[in-house]
């Protein structure tokens, strides 16, 4: 298969990493579904970002917390295309705060978003590649899940347990020639870390400066070429060495 015949879904592509990885990927040749929730204005110039790239996509609207609206709009992505040849589970939020501090309803919405969304989005899409036998799932993960990060008790939890359901699922899914990884970003220019001590963080990190979401993105497009079949439970840090 070209890649332009492959089609890949990714989730939280209106902005920041969802968006460089969707018009990295559509520079690969890939045919890109975009996913977003709100903010669909920010969604349609990213379709301008992948046309533009010479690429061909469009978009899909779902809530990544609500189960049900994931099945019955991922069902008829399915049943439109067949098998998707790949899948980036990108969408997440924070909600930081000391831990004695944090409300339920932070945890909740934390967790519900970056962790449910493995299951929401991710399951419905397997059976119909273990048909094909082939694909691609990559999980977006976070240095925080790896080390921990003061005030980030429920993102670090979440995108430590993305850690954990992706190397389970690479386990159940290699014989089917399916690959499972994770990328873990680090320090990486978006809105979400725009009110970030940056002046305190930078001298953390051994690179000394914060990482581009197109970086973030060449690692995930990797992920999914054919040139990855023998890459899988894995876990690609992209921090610029901060750990």
């Amino acid at each position: 298969m070209s890649n332009a015949d492959k089609k890949i879904l990714v989730t939280g592509a209106s902005g920041g990493i969802g968006r460089a990885v969707s018009v990295a990927a559509a520079k690969a040749g890939y045919y890109v579904i975009a996913h977003y929730n709100h903010g669909k204005e920010k969604a349609e110039e990213t379709l301008s970002l992948i046309k533009e790239a010479g690429g061909q996509g469009e978009l899909i609207q779902f809530d990544v917390c609500d189960r049900e609206d994931c099945r019955v709009k991922l069902d008829a992505i399915c049943e439109k295309y067949g098998a998707l040849w790949g899948v980036v589970s990108n969408a997440g939020v924070t909600k930081d705060n000391a831990f004695p501090g944090l409300s339920g309803e932070e945890w909740d919405f934390v967790v519900h978003t970056n962790l449910d969304s493995f299951f929401n989005v991710i399951q419905p899409l397997t059976m119909p590649m273990c048909r094909k036998k082939r694909g691609r799932i990559i999980t977006i993960s976070s240095v925080s899940g790896i080390m921990g990060n003061r005030g980030q008790t429920n993102y670090s939890a979440s995108k430590a347990g993305l850690i954990g359901a992706t190397k389970a699922l690479a386990l159940e899914l290699a014989s089917r020639s399916i690959t499972v990884n994770a990328v873990a970003p680090g320090f990486i220019e978006t809105d979400m870390v725009k009110d970030a001590p940056a002046d305190m963080i930078l001298p953390t990190i051994p690179m000394k400066r914060a990482g581009k979401p197109e970086e973030v993105a060449a690692a995930v497009v990797f992920l999914l070429s054919e040139e990855a079949s023998y890459i899988t439970r894995q876990v690609i840090s992209v921090n610029g060495g901060l750990i």
